[in-house]
């Protein structure tokens, strides 16, 4: 694994081979801003299609949904110009699945704090943002997951902090005593970044049904 998050992101900048077509079946991620490259290519390493959604009637077509980190309040401003967020939200109410990470798990979360900010409240959690720090303050650790098989590599990257857990949510991986996977029915959200380690495991539980239909295929 690259020895620090700057060399984890150039080593993701690589184009992947995954079709580019601007709508097709797969799994949708999000490409308005943030990482989004770094995910395709995850998936392409577990056989899994994807696209890149730059409108909301994108997701019609798609089996499947990850809103990539980057910066929730330029999202934000982007939802504003087109129905992203009824997009998003017609989406997890189809029961199709959806992984968010870091501002990603921003976008989905019920409660947003430091400073206060509209969630689309898919996932019953709260969250702080930037609870971690500045952009110097960013880390790679490992995360205790045992529901996954053991600890996990995690680049945490401006992380926000999960500060409360809904009852009918499940917490999947921890930092310390402290949440950072969570699911809910079809939705799990990540504080940090697996798209940037070389462990599939978080894109295999996410999307192993989409893998499923598609080796059936």
């Amino acid at each position: 694994m690259p020895k620090d998050v700057g060399a984890m992101r150039k080593d993701v900048g690589m184009r992947h081979a995954a079709d580019d077509r601007s709508s097709s079946s797969g799994v949708a991620v999000l490409a308005l801003q943030g990482d989004f490259e770094a995910h395709r290519r995850k998936l392409s390493e577990i056989g899994i299609a994807s696209f890149e959604a730059r409108r909301p009637e994108q997701l019609m077509q798609a089996d499947g949904l990850i809103l990539p980190g980057g910066e929730s309040t330029t999202m934000w401003k982007f939802f504003e110009t087109l129905p992203w967020e009824q997009a998003i939200r017609e989406f997890g109410a189809s029961g199709r699945p959806i992984l968010g990470t870091c501002a990603g798990a921003i976008l989905l979360a019920r409660e947003v704090t430091n400073p206060g900010q509209k969630g689309m409240g898919l996932l019953d959690i709260a969250v702080e943002r930037n609870a971690y720090g500045r952009q110097l303050d960013s880390f790679i650790g490992q995360v205790d997951a045992p529901e996954l098989g053991g600890p996990l590599p995690a680049v945490f990257i401006r992380a926000p902090r999960i500060r409360r857990v809904g009852n009918e949510v499940e917490t999947l991986a921890w930092l310390s005593s402290e949440p950072v996977l969570v699911r809910q029915g079809n939705i799990l959200a990540a504080t940090f970044h697996p798209e940037l380690t070389e462990d599939e495991r978080i894109h295999r539980l996410a999307f192993e049904a989409v893998a499923v239909r598609a080796r059936r295929a």
